[in-house]
C-alpha cells in the first residue's frame, strides 16, 4: 500500500491544510498509479517545531524557507516502469505539485520527494504478508 510520511514545519499544521494535503496527496497517487490505489493511500503528518529544523546548516528564518519532506513508501514492483511507466519521475511531480497547491507555489522549492520500493515479501497488513 502506498504510504506517505511528510514532514513539514509544525507551524505550518494549523488546522487548515491537513484534509487538504492529505487528499492532495491521495490524489498525486491515483494520478499516476490510477484509481485502484485510492483506498490504499495511507498519509501521516508530522510538525516538527521550526527550531528544530536545520537546512544548509541553519533554521528556516521565512516560511518561504520551510522544508517539507515526503516519503512515499509503496511496492518495488510499482516504482520499476513495468506497470507504470516513469512511475518515479512522475510521482515526484504530482507529489511536489500536490504540495504546492496546499500551501503555497513558494514551497514548491523546499519539497523533497523520497521515494522508497518495498521489496516483495518485506511488508504486511494484518499479519499477513502482502
Amino acid at each position: 500500500m502506498p504510504h506517505f510520511t511528510v514532514r513539514l514545519v509544525e507551524e505550518t499544521v494549523d488546522g487548515k491544510i491537513e484534509g487538504r494535503l492529505i487528499r492532495a496527496l491521495t490524489e498525486a497517487v491515483v494520478e499516476v498509479a490510477g484509481e485502484w490505489a485510492r483506498e490504499l493511500v495511507v498519509v501521516e503528518l508530522f510538525g516538527v517545531p521550526r527550531e528544530r529544523w536545520g537546512v544548509g546548516g541553519a533554521t528556516p528564518a521565512t516560511p518561504e524557507q520551510d522544508p517539507y519532506v515526503v516519503t512515499l513508501n509503496m511496492r518495488e514492483g510499482a516504482l520499476d516502469g513495468s506497470r507504470i511507466p516513469d512511475a518515479p519521475a512522475r510521482l515526484i511531480a504530482s507529489i511536489t505539485n500536490a504540495v504546492g497547491e496546499v500551501v503555497g507555489e513558494a514551497a514548491r522549492a523546499g519539497v523533497s520527494v523520497l521515494l522508497v520500493g518495498v521489496p516483495p515479501g518485506r511488508s504486511g497488513v494484518g499479519g499477513e504478508v502482502v
